[in-house]
Formats: structure tokens, C-alpha cells, sequence
């Protein structure tokens, strides 16, 4: 076999053995951990498991993580749509330079706008919200959004709104019913990216919450104590926030494989 030929099935060994080391963790316990390398759990155990699903807090906060994220995903493809259409199908005074702005806010590390948000929200009473770190997030997820959507957009002909509307159909009923679905793999596409960044953010979303609105990610802290780290717990905890984004990416996958082809990701 020549050398080519193992370079794709070598990529996908390494990929997946941090996932297969994570989820051998979390079956150990923290003896075996510490007590020296294995590759397989000598006594798998599911104790870790039951710590989290059993423990209020870690429920509470993964529940908090899916709130946040799915209020992002929405709002933010929803404000994408006609904003990417507005770009893909009309030219006014400095498109090109919003357009840009709009991106350039994409680039700008969370921690830019960590105080601004801290201070407005404690001030408007959103602090420790799922609002207030899906709003936040919308700030990189939105220009994202319009960016892969325009490129799927700019792709479907001109002559079928012009052919729509000489058939009498209203914008509305023409967007929704036939320009939505051309684009419906721009539609599944965004929404995976918007999620997964949500998802994994983590500065903004310990920042701008406390005690109601715990992220997962900050739950998982709770494995520091004075006797060490709980490396079992927070294996298990690792495993379980894995669950999300491959149930996004097994609905979406179609729509992700028709993106990289012919959108702009």
C-alpha cells in the first residue's frame, strides 16, 4: 500500500484516541488513574457516570449549556437570513466595508468585549442569564452566520426571484417557501457552526454567569478540591459534553458535506 493511501486512515487513528483515552478515563477510577498507564480499564466501572447523574449541579449545568446554545443557534440564523439575502442580492453604499465589519468582529478574541458585557448586563439585569451569554455569543456567531449564508445565496439565480414575483408571490411567501429550501444546506451548515462555537466557548459564559445560569464547563471546576483533582468525574464529564455535538453533526451531516462543496466554509 503506498504511503498516500495510509495517510488518511493514520489521521483518523490519532483523531480518535484522545476520544478512546477521555472515555477509558472515565470508566476508572481515580486509583487507577494515578496508580500507572493502561489501555483498557482493569475494572471498567460506571460510578463516574452516576456522580454526574445523580449530582443536581451537574444536571443543572448541563441543561444551562444547551439553554445558551440553542437560543444562540436560533436567534442567530434567523437575524443571518435576511441580512445574508440583503447582501447576496442588492449593492448599496459600502456593502462591501459592512460586509467586511462584519467579519472583522469574528477575529477579535472573546476577552476584547468580556468587560463591556459584565458591565452592561449587571446593569440591565441580565447578568447571570441564559440571555445574556447567548446575546454575547451572537456577537461572533451572526457575522459567521451571514458570511456562510451569503455565499450559499449568491449561488441560487437571480431569475427565480424575478420569476417568483411575476407569479404573484409576496416576499414572505416567496422566501419561505421557495428560497429557503435552495438554500437549506447553507441553513444546516450555519446552524452546526454557530452551535459548535456556543458550545465550546467558555470565557464569556463563566464570566457572565454566577450561580442560577452555571455552564457545564464551569461545573466541571467542582473536580478541584483539597484532596485533588477527580480525574474519573471529570472524564465522565468530558465524554458527556461530547453528546451534543454529535447528535448536531449526525442530522446535519448532508447538509455540512453539500457546504464544504459549494458554500463558503
Amino acid at each position: 500500500m503506498r504511503p498516500s493511501r495510509l495517510a488518511i486512515p493514520l489521521y483518523l487513528l490519532l483523531s480518535l484516541v484522545p476520544i478512546y483515552w477521555l472515555v477509558g478515563m472515565s470508566l476508572k477510577t481515580n486509583e487507577e488513574i494515578l496508580g500507572g498507564f493502561s489501555l483498557f480499564p482493569r475494572a471498567p466501572t460506571l460510578a463516574n457516570y452516576v456522580t454526574i447523574f445523580t449530582d443536581p449541579d451537574w444536571n443543572q449545568g448541563y441543561l444551562n449549556s444547551l439553554t445558551y446554545v440553542g437560543i444562540n443557534t436560533v436567534l442567530s440564523v434567523l437575524l443571518a437570513l435576511p441580512a445574508a439575502y440583503a447582501f447576496s442580492r442588492y449593492r448599496f453604499l459600502g456593502d462591501t466595508h459592512l460586509f467586511f465589519w462584519l467579519l472583522s468582529n469574528r477575529m477579535a478574541p472573546p476577552a476584547v468585549f468580556l468587560l463591556p458585557f459584565f458591565q452592561l448586563y449587571s446593569s440591565i439585569g441580565l447578568f447571570d442569564t441564559p440571555w445574556a451569554v447567548a446575546l454575547a455569543h451572537m456577537l461572533f456567531t451572526v457575522p459567521l452566520a451571514v458570511w456562510i449564508l451569503e455565499g450559499f445565496m449568491s449561488g441560487v439565480p437571480r431569475e427565480i426571484d424575478e420569476t417568483a414575483y411575476i407569479d404573484g408571490y409576496s416576499f414572505p411567501r416567496f422566501f419561505l417557501r421557495i428560497f429557503l429550501p435552495l438554500v437549506r444546506s447553507g441553513v444546516g451548515v450555519t446552524a452546526f457552526f454557530c452551535f459548535m462555537f456556543s458550545w465550546v466557548e467558555l470565557l464569556l459564559a463563566r464570566t457572565l454567569t454566577s450561580v442560577d445560569t452555571k455552564p457545564i464547563a464551569a461545573t466541571m471546576t467542582r473536580t478541584v478540591s483539597a484532596a485533588g483533582m477527580d480525574w474519573g468525574v471529570l472524564a465522565a464529564a468530558g465524554v458527556i459534553t461530547l453528546v451534543p455535538g454529535a447528535i448536531v453533526i449526525y442530522f446535519v451531516r448532508n447538509y455540512i458535506a453539500k457546504g464544504f462543496a459549494l458554500g463558503r466554509v
